[in-house]
């Protein structure tokens, strides 16, 4: 009997580390997918409201208690009222700042930070959502029923329950900071403040004094304030355009994203912040980090979890869905609607100014339009093109379809260099269908070559 009790206890002290290791790694991939759905994620994000609040001191103190390393060395143990607002607030508060954990307490931490993470989601769950995100005045919400903008909203929900600093790439106009606002709308920090800086249009020799703030007196007439970091303390920070600062005010930018504190200028204290970073760009960082236009270590800390934007070309599908909205948001009163050929202009075009360029267009077709219908003709010429070339001409001369279809035939023949396969293939029609339709010719049909390429 005593054999087997110590059998018993040897297999069973065996598989502790296994369990350990279990444990870890199911809380681990649940926090993960709730989070980001990157493997990345170590550290819980911010304490802000309701359950996660409270738990924050308690969730330190059970930690410390976990880990007696942390009554060593440097800045000790110690918690404050509030709780740790970050992960570089947990590390500063068990005195870990810069000092390496062993295995087993790493494991830990990084288990007990993935329970806290829970707690945060499932708090958000109780947080009854509004029924559209808070937008700024005359901006579109994210609208789109495509599989891209289904996927683009899903990613946000999750992104939002963290607090790791956000990178949103898009091209100019899809809506980037509408995307920084709903990531700020959703999250734990809701309720605080959301402030936006464009970073194209700060001053060099200004920018410090715009971000981290300045001294009263620190110059002759020079009064105090608060920077772009100070104000958004609580709340989120968004730094649009941020490939567009210098080299030198990204190395400064990256100090204060790094430490999450400022000192102003002028000033000699540091004030530590409670701020969420969301940078975007239009631009590549990757590939710019690579050309030295772009600091390395400053695209890595604003790289972690990334948002992408997908142009309105890439989500056709959209279009009409965004045009309603815009003729609805900005029409008179009454119902706007769009006739077939302009709808189908809107959905050929390339767009390359995005859902911005498609808001400015509906505008300016509203101001011209004399009746409740968008026609072909509101539209501008630019955005008409080849389409109005093909269909309108045919339009008034009142044309039948085997005489529209033959004329179209041969302009997509002749843009295909007389290259009758190649014609085909753009057409999606057999090649004794295009013969029929080059051998059909109204009186008015100019001669064509039939040659074959």
């Amino acid at each position: 009997m005593e054999q087997r009790q110590r059998a018993d206890d040897t297999a069973r002290s065996a598989r502790q580390p296994d369990r350990r290791q279990g444990l870890h790694g199911i809380v681990r991939a649940l926090a993960t997918h709730l989070v980001s759905g990157e493997p990345h994620v170590r550290l819980a994000g911010v304490l802000e409201s309701g359950l996660a609040r409270a738990l924050g001191a308690d969730w330190l103190r059970a930690v410390q208690a976990e880990l007696p390393s942390t009554e060593r060395g440097g800045r000790g143990a110690r918690v404050r009222s509030s709780g740790p607002t970050s992960a570089h607030d947990i590390y500063f508060e068990l005195g870990l700042d810069g000092r390496p954990l062993d295995l087993w307490d790493q494991q830990m931490l990084d288990t007990a930070a993935h329970l806290l993470t829970l707690a945060l989601a499932a708090d958000r769950q109780l947080v009854p959502r509004s029924a559209a995100p808070r937008t700024s005045a005359g901006a579109a919400p994210l609208i789109g029923s495509s599989g891209q903008m289904k996927a683009l909203r899903s990613r946000i929900e999750r992104v939002a329950l963290s607090d790791f600093t956000v990178l949103v790439q898009g091209e100019s106009g899809t809506g980037k900071e509408l995307v920084a606002r709903q990531v700020h709308d959703l999250s734990p920090r809701r309720a605080g403040p959301f402030v936006a800086v464009n970073c194209a249009a700060l001053v060099e020799s200004l920018l410090e004094a715009e971000l981290f703030g300045i001294e009263d007196r620190t110059a002759t007439g020079v009064r105090g304030r608060r920077g772009k970091f100070e104000h958004a303390d609580g709340g989120t920070l968004f730094l649009d355009e941020v490939a567009e600062l210098s080299l030198a005010a990204q190395a400064k930018l990256l100090r204060a994203i790094q430490e999450l504190a400022v000192e102003r200028v002028g000033g000699h204290a540091t004030r530590r912040l409670n701020v969420r970073i969301v940078a975007a760009t239009n631009r590549p960082l990757a590939g710019l980090a690579d050309q030295g236009h772009f600091r390395s270590d400053l695209y890595y800390r604003l790289s972690g979890l990334e948002v992408v934007v997908p142009p309105l070309r890439a989500r056709r599908d959209d279009i009409l869905e965004l045009a309603q909205y815009f003729l609805a948001a900005h029409g008179p009163r009454g119902h706007v609607a769009l006739s077939s050929t302009a709808a189908e202009a809107l959905q050929a075009y390339h767009w390359p100014g995005n859902v911005r360029e498609l808001q400015r267009t509906l505008e300016g077709a509203l101001a011209m339009s004399t009746s409740r219908v968008i026609d072909l003709d509101d539209l501008p010429p630019a955005l008409r093109g080849s389409y109005a070339d093909v269909v309108v001409p045919s339009l008034e001369a009142n044309d039948s379809l085997r005489t529209w279809a033959s004329r179209y035939a041969r302009l997509v023949l002749a843009r295909s260099g007389h290259n009758k396969r190649k014609a085909c293939r753009a057409l999606g029609i057999s090649y004794h269908t295009l013969q029929a339709h080059l051998r059909y010719r109204d009186r008015d049909a100019p001669a064509v070559r039939n040659d074959v390429a």
